[in-house]
């Protein structure tokens, strides 16, 4: 601890050095406790140097500014202050030891250095050392004493002492007296070490000689120089009074409350003297003057001017002096003790807190440092602290009286953003009192939270041919941060959609969430669209998070249905637009029922809006044909008359279902023959109206008819032939009569006449086999009588016995088996004749390059 001002110390040889490693040993011990202790005189003018605070603690002065260092005391005026350019400890006001310690002899004023840059705290303690500024003083400076002339020599009367402020040796020292050979100075000893001067008869008055002595007390303290008071005595001689009052207790004690009420009697004095009349009677008197206490000076009752306060004093001595009316008196000493009781609360000082902190502090972050102190003493003056609530914070006790909340749990700003913890002191006195403080924290955000989308997944439907720009949906996502941190923008996922970025369809608003299509959107190319969209913070770094959102195409009725068969005019060159046209035939001898074509259309669309209906819209004889509803399929509703025309013309309506409904139509052309004859010569006819009328479609149905012709001739002039061989066969073995013409079981009209155009009639079917694709739909012609990759037509219930047949039973005639079959010849004829076809319609191109000769998708069989 340095050394008080104005004190030196003084070593032995070899002792310096011992004496300064103690001084070192105990710096360093009181700064580890965090403790300086200085000394300073009294009466030092403002600023004055106290200590190096600074230097002691080891601070440094460049960083003392930013550390929010300061001096804190206990009492309501601040005496020292710390000068920032230096870091010492000066003098705040004008310090008076005997104004702030009058009844203690050692003064010691304690501070706290708070450091709130870390949160540590220093106790200061500073001795204010006394100096010889007071003079001793009598309270009265003129008494009289009356004394009986009677009064025997050696006889001792108690004066009044005086009284020094000052402490130590400047306190009071000595008594002198001078004025009168009568009297001498004797000092005694009081019970707390204190000088009680006493008047002695040293030889015997005679009121004749002298009346009236006059004295002066003296009285000195210790201090270089010494100070001095003086009090003047005057003794008045009186005639003889034998007794002197005398004291019921030689020293009264009483013990009262601090909260006794004003006004309380609280001891009462009593005295009695033996004498009589005016001589015993006894008055009261205090010796000093009190402004607390009162007697009364006939009662001897002491009653109380003011309140006790036990913090201010708790003990009080009065000196009570009781004189007859011949002038003796007798003295004794109340002494009134005060006993405490619990009404001060306890006090809660913030010496240094913090208003804000982050939510991701760790646990044990100070956040304020408190200090508690109740003015009471003993269990009253028993304090202690708690939090109220449920809070994450705790007290831990610290140096002394000293308190830290610290946080006890992680924070989260999310759940609590603001947290005011009341800081509760309470006594131990009963009843007890109590007191809180109000610390308010701000819980700062910390990038800890991802955006969190409403729904898990968002759908959204919209309708194809969209304007471009239309709003599909808005997604919406919320962050629990805040400020920046919550500050939420969306982008979409990385994607393609039929080899194009998934960014040319769709866009996100960044700020709102909304999504835009981009384009029109087509159904029959893109049913859905599939993505990702990104919701991204602010913070650093940034949090985020994704949803799946599914956008479905909503079909619309904008595509008219599409006619595969027949095939289109429009691929014949005709140029008419939605039209098409086919040419099909039919025998006369039709049952009705019987099924003459089938149209087959298609529809790009979906659901209700690809659901197709047929209609017979035109037919030249109206009752002649019908058309399946859902089918298309053109069936005879009558069997044809020979009325009705060969050629017949049928126009059929192809509608969907959708609002408003699209359509299509298809032309076909059915010519009706009972021969091969008017065949050939109603599709010949058909041929040179088409040419005639610049249509190339009838050039391609001449070379058509003239094909079919030819190649039939040509299969009955060989069939002709390979009977005539079996038949010479036949009559070399003599196994049957001559050939009557005609092969057994096969009647000569299958091969001319109506028969012959019925049999090839009825044998003529087809099959076809479409996709949603009118671009994949496929045709295949076969001309085997039977074809693995297909279905066979299915025969109608009266079709005629094969032409030719390759069995021979035992009533038959043995054939050759190096002869060719039947089958065989008629295989050939057929594949002739298809292979002819399928020449002239590529020539022509009659399917437009739509359909294609492949089994796996459509086929279209001829038996």
């Amino acid at each position: 601890r340095p050394a008080p001002a104005g004190c030196s110390l003084r070593l032995g040889p070899g002792g310096g050095r011992r004496a300064l490693l103690w001084a070192v040993l105990l710096a360093a011990w009181e700064a580890a406790w965090g403790q300086l202790r200085y000394s300073v005189p009294e009466e030092m003018p403002k600023g004055s140097f106290v200590g190096d605070v600074a230097k002691d603690l080891g601070l440094q002065l460049p960083g003392l500014g930013d550390r929010g260092i300061r001096i804190v005391s206990g009492g309501r005026t601040q005496y020292f202050s710390l000068h920032g350019k230096t870091g010492h400890l000066v003098t705040a006001e004008r310090i008076d030891r005997e104004q702030l310690c009058r009844l203690l002899e050692k003064c010691v004023l304690r501070c706290e250095l708070i450091v709130e840059g870390e949160m540590k705290f220093y106790e200061i303690e500073v001795e204010i050392t006394d100096i010889n500024d007071n003079a001793p003083s009598f309270q009265e400076a003129e008494t009289e004493l009356r004394m009986s002339e009677a009064t025997a020599p050696g006889a001792r009367f108690p004066l009044a002492d005086a009284h020094d402020p000052d402490s130590g040796r400047n306190s009071l020292q000595s008594y002198e007296l001078s004025g009168d050979e009568h009297f001498s100075l004797a000092v005694q000893a009081g019970p707390g070490g204190d000088q009680r001067p006493e008047l002695v008869l040293t030889t015997a008055l005679d009121r004749e000689e002298s009346a009236f002595h006059e004295l002066v007390l003296r009285a000195s303290d210790g201090g270089d120089p010494a100070r001095t008071g003086t009090a003047r005595i005057r003794v008045t001689v009186l005639d003889a009074n034998d007794n002197a009052p005398v004291f019921s207790q030689a020293e009264y004690t009483v013990r009262v409350p601090e909260d006794v009420p004003v006004g309380s009697t609280l001891v009462t004095v009593t005295a009695s003297d033996a004498d009589e009349a005016l001589n015993g009677q006894v008055k009261y008197s205090l010796k000093k003057v009190s402004d607390i206490f009162r007697l009364n000076y006939e009662t001897g009752e002491i009653t109380l001017l003011r309140s006790l306060d036990f913090e201010e004093g708790n003990s009080y001595e009065l000196e009570v002096k009781a004189h007859d009316g011949g002038a003796l008196f007798n003295t004794t000493k109340v002494t009134i003790s005060v006993k405490d009781v619990n009404d001060n609360v306890p006090e809660i000082s913030v010496r240094s807190a913090i208003s804000e902190i982050s939510e991701d502090a760790p646990s044990g972050t100070v956040v304020a440092l408190l200090h508690v102190h109740d003015r009471d003493s003993g269990v009253n003056g028993e304090v202690r602290c708690s939090l109220e609530g449920d809070v994450p914070f705790q007290l831990q006790s610290s140096h002394g009286s000293y308190y830290r909340v610290v946080t006890a749990r992680e924070l989260d700003r999310e759940q609590v953003s603001e947290y005011n913890v009341t800081v509760r002191a309470a006594d131990c006195g009963s009843p007890a009192l109590q007191s809180s403080a109000l610390l308010s924290l701000r819980v700062l955000d910390v990038n800890d939270n991802a955006p969190v989308f409403a729904e898990e997944r968002y759908s959204a439907r919209v309708a194809e041919n969209n304007a471009a720009g239309a709003l599909v949906l808005t997604v919406r996502a919320t962050d629990a941060d805040w400020g920046q941190n919550a500050r939420v923008r969306y982008r979409l996922g990385e994607g393609r959609v039929r080899g194009a970025p998934l960014s040319s369809y769709v866009s996100v608003q960044a700020e709102t969430g909304a999504l835009y299509a981009l384009r029109s959107l087509d159904y029959e190319q893109v049913r859905e669209l599939r993505l990702w969209v990104l919701a991204e913070d602010g913070g650093a770094p940034a949090l985020s998070s994704n949803v799946s959102v599914l956008v479905q195409i909503v079909d619309e009725n904008d595509n008219a249905p599409q006619v595969l068969y027949p095939a289109p005019a429009a691929a014949l060159g005709s140029g008419s637009g939605g039209a098409w046209s086919g040419v099909e035939l039919a025998p006369r001898w039709s049952e009705p029922g019987a099924l003459v074509a089938k149209v087959v259309a298609v529809d790009a669309d979906a659901g209700q809006n690809a659901w197709l209906s047929y209609e017979l819209a035109k037919a030249t004889e109206p009752g002649l044909f019908r058309v399946g509803l859902h089918s298309g399929e053109v069936r005879t509703a009558r069997s044809p008359l020979a009325r009705d025309a060969a050629r017949q013309s049928l126009v059929v309506v192809v509608k969907d279902h959708g609002r408003p409904a699209l359509s299509a139509t298809a032309t076909l052309s059915v010519v009706l023959a009972e021969s091969v004859a008017e065949l050939l010569a109603e599709l010949g006819s058909a041929a040179d109206e088409a040419a005639a009328a610049g249509e190339p479609g009838g050039s391609l149905t001449r070379w058509l008819v003239l094909a079919v012709a030819a190649v039939s001739c040509l299969f009955l002039a060989f069939l002709l032939l390979l009977l005539a061989l079996r038949l010479r066969r036949w009559h070399r073995q003599q196994l049957v009569p001559p050939a009557s013409g005609a092969l057994r079981g096969v009647p000569v009209s299958h091969f001319v006449g109506i028969d012959g155009v019925r049999a090839f009639l009825q044998s003529y079917s087809h099959d076809v086999s479409l996709t949603a694709d009118s671009r994949k739909s496929q045709l295949r012609f076969s001309a085997s009588a039977s074809c693995c990759d297909t279905l066979p037509a299915r025969p109608l219930p009266d079709e005629p016995a094969p032409l030719l047949s390759d069995e021979h039973p035992a009533d038959t005639i043995p054939v050759d088996p190096t002869a060719p079959s039947v089958s065989f010849c008629v295989h050939i004829f057929f594949t002739t004749l298809s292979l002819t076809i399928k020449y002239l319609a590529r020539q022509g191109n009659h399917l437009d390059g739509k359909a294609e000769i492949e089994g796996a998708e459509g086929d279209i069989h001829w038996a």
